[in-house]
């Protein structure tokens, strides 16, 4: 997906989207920010901050019912391309359609929901916070004896960067409980055009 058209969650960290991405067990929650990644680290100054708000189970559902027609339109967008007008317009009517104020309040309610599925353990599917999970990540790329050193230490170079430029904390602690709810859900949904 063009970062030009969907900001990824920047305040998680570059490092720990590449490297959440690239981990087995971290599946694939991450996995759609992680395209953003490198146009973020050539310009991470420029990275917009993230509006937290309190999410509702109407934003979620609204995500959760948009997802498949945004994918079907931001996989045929050239990486790193201008923003298409007809694209962009399309991706205003979808997420009007599915009942938000248009596509930038869409990648608002995405980008709070990111910021606390970065949160999760995926083992366990609980909330513990990014630091936990990145320190986690950490303790598996060590422990990997299959892993290439030239991999590992980079992997594991991007995760320890992760770790001084933490997340913000989440805000609206109800957002942990909602995304909970909808855990799986959201995985799948924002997982699948990585798959």
């Amino acid at each position: 997906m063009p970062a030009l058209l969907r900001p990824a969650v920047a305040v998680l960290g570059v490092a720990c989207l590449l490297s959440a991405a690239s981990l087995a067990s971290s599946g694939p929650a991450f996995a759609q920010a992680n395209q953003a990644a490198p146009a973020q680290r050539a310009e991470p100054a420029q990275a917009p901050a993230l509006k937290q708000i309190a999410l509702t189970d109407k934003q979620i559902e609204g995500v959760l019912a948009a997802q498949k027609d945004m994918d079907a339109i931001t996989e045929k967008l050239p990486e790193n391309a201008a923003p298409d007008p007809k694209a962009v317009a399309l991706l205003d009517a979808i997420a009007k359609k599915n009942g938000f104020a248009g596509y930038d309040d869409y990648n608002n309610v995405i980008d709070n929901i990111s910021l606390v599925l970065g949160g999760f353990d995926p083992a366990t599917k609980k909330y513990v916070g990014a630091e936990a999970v990145i320190k986690a990540q950490i303790a598996q790329v060590q422990a990997d004896k299959k892993m290439p050193a030239k991999d590992k230490k980079q992997a594991l170079d991007e995760l320890n960067d992760a770790l001084k430029t933490p997340a913000p904390a989440v805000e609206n602690k109800a957002n942990i409980d909602l995304v909970t709810k909808y855990y799986d859900k959201l995985l799948a949904a924002l997982g699948d055009d990585e798959n």
